[in-house]
């Protein structure tokens, strides 16, 4: 995030500003001071304080006894209803999922450190994956986090994981933070990511982005290993990447 140009009308700089103050809160795993908030926004110390001070009036920001600050409830009931209102408006896009794959689609968005299903349209087979909407799941070891990780800069990824090992869901997934840069370095290239029986055995899922800004927003879809190889997986990819075009669009402008 870069400071608006010293142009701009001061009105729009200081919308500007408080917005970039609102994303650096909202991305960052934990709380920060106004000083790490002036640094990374390149805003006067001054004028990072006041607008925090601000923002926590109003219920956007809050701050801990160390007062360093972090979203508000006010920015998480915004959220809440930007959730709502992208999983209704993913209902025709999930169902033409399903119909082209015949597997389980969801739609997750990055929530902190964790993604959340905010919709889904079910397979018509009776044996089928079912994750309920509002469930959150960890990055590394799910194919829609790994599709949001691998957007992100190198930088963020690693403040949001840590430097430990990370925790395993499974036999197959990946703890080791270089072998999963290496492993996102991949995803990134290739456009999707696969979660390969990484968080619930018997599972395989296939994920894309959707080009959303300001949110990392994953479509994918799930089945059983029986059904759903590694193939069918990589073969579904087209289709969702399509799809996600489409839905990105009809939230574009």
């Amino acid at each position: 995030m870069t400071p608006p140009p010293p142009d701009r009308p001061r009105g729009v700089q200081s919308v500007d500003r408080t917005l970039d103050i609102l994303e650096l809160l909202a991305s960052s795993p934990d709380p920060v001071g106004v000083t790490e908030v002036s640094r990374r926004l390149g805003l006067a110390q001054g004028t990072a304080h006041r607008l925090l001070g601000a923002l926590v009036q109003r219920g956007w920001a809050r701050h801990d006894a160390g007062r360093r600050y972090a979203v508000g409830p006010a920015a998480m009931r915004v959220g809440d209803a930007a959730y709502r209102a992208l999983g209704s408006s993913a209902g025709p896009v999930l169902r033409d999922a399903v119909q082209a794959t015949g597997e389980t689609a969801n739609l997750a968005v990055l929530e902190g450190t964790q993604m959340v299903y905010v919709a889904q349209a079910p397979s018509p087979h009776t044996l089928r994956i079912f994750a309920e909407v509002g469930r959150r799941v960890p990055l590394h070891s799910t194919a829609v986090g790994k599709v949001a990780l691998a957007r992100m800069a190198p930088a963020t990824r690693r403040a949001l994981l840590g430097s430990g090992p990370l925790p395993s869901r499974t036999p197959h997934t990946v703890t080791t933070p270089d072998r999963l840069e290496a492993h996102l370095v991949r995803v990134h290239e290739q456009g999707f990511a696969l979660d390969d029986e990484e968080q619930e055995l018997g599972v395989r899922c296939v994920a894309v982005p959707v080009p959303l800004a300001g949110l990392e927003v994953s479509l994918s879809v799930s089945g059983p290993t029986e059904r759903m190889t590694p193939e069918t997986a990589r073969a579904a990819v087209p289709a969702l990447q399509r799809l996600a075009r489409l839905l990105g669009d009809s939230h574009s402008g």
